[in-house]
């Protein structure tokens, strides 16, 4: 199983979360990097991922460590560096796809127990909103699109996703579901970040430019074509 974690500036928390992986569950661990201007790429590397150079873009990079996995890793999951995702429940997400009882498994953070302060309001509500929408194109309802998620690999690859920036979740889940992936939502804890700025809600900027890319994604996808079943 190979763990990928995209990353831009998360020096001062990457190490820590690396370090919260349980290694006899995941030994292959994939730092894709999106052009950090801080000591991110030296910290994973300390800290025992492989880094690669991803190019700006969260939908580049996640694809990228995709591509970067081990060839022997049938399961490719997806978190992120800044110490929210609950690293140490990785074989909470992962142990159904591991076990080939499903193709995708999500982390729920508004199902699941969240810290104060961890999720804004918007973002409760953009989950909540992207998952009706999905429900009523597909038949199959998210509460959120949260990046903690494992992935059969070769049910991955069949999803052939395009989105190259914060619209690559959705686009995941939609096609998904449009390819009749086995998937679950499981509720899990969230916590604040643990040091850094976000990129999407730490600003009004960063959030409209998000929330813009998921829903040109989410058009593009529910007129395009769905993946082989």
């Amino acid at each position: 199983m190979s763990v990928v974690i995209p990353t831009l500036n998360e020096a001062e928390t990457i190490g820590a979360v690396l370090a919260e992986i349980p290694r006899a569950f995941a030994n292959d661990l994939i730092v894709a990097d999106g052009g950090s201007r801080d000591a991110t790429r030296e910290v994973a590397a300390a800290a025992g991922a492989r880094v690669i150079e991803a190019g700006r873009g969260y939908g580049r990079a996640c694809a990228a460590g995709a591509a970067a996995a081990r060839p022997g890793s049938r399961v490719i999951v997806f978190l992120d560096g800044d110490g929210a995702d609950r690293a140490d429940l990785i074989e909470a997400v992962a142990g159904p796809v591991l076990a080939g009882e499903k193709d995708l498994v999500l982390a729920s953070r508004t199902r699941g127990e969240r810290e104060p302060g961890s999720m804004l309001w918007h973002q409760v509500l953009a989950g909540r909103l992207a998952g009706l929408g999905i429900g009523a194109l597909t038949g199959v309802a998210y509460t959120d699109m949260c990046a903690f998620r494992a992935i059969d690999r070769t049910a991955l690859a069949r999803l052939a996703l395009r989105e190259m920036t914060y619209g690559w979740n959705i686009e995941m889940q939609m096609q998904a579901a449009r390819a009749g992936l086995r998937i679950a939502e499981i509720p899990l804890p969230y916590r604040c970040r643990a040091g850094g700025a976000s990129k999407v809600a730490g600003s009004l900027g960063g959030t409209l430019r998000a929330g813009s890319r998921i829903v040109a994604t989410f058009l593009r996808v529910a007129t395009g074509p769905a993946p082989q079943r």
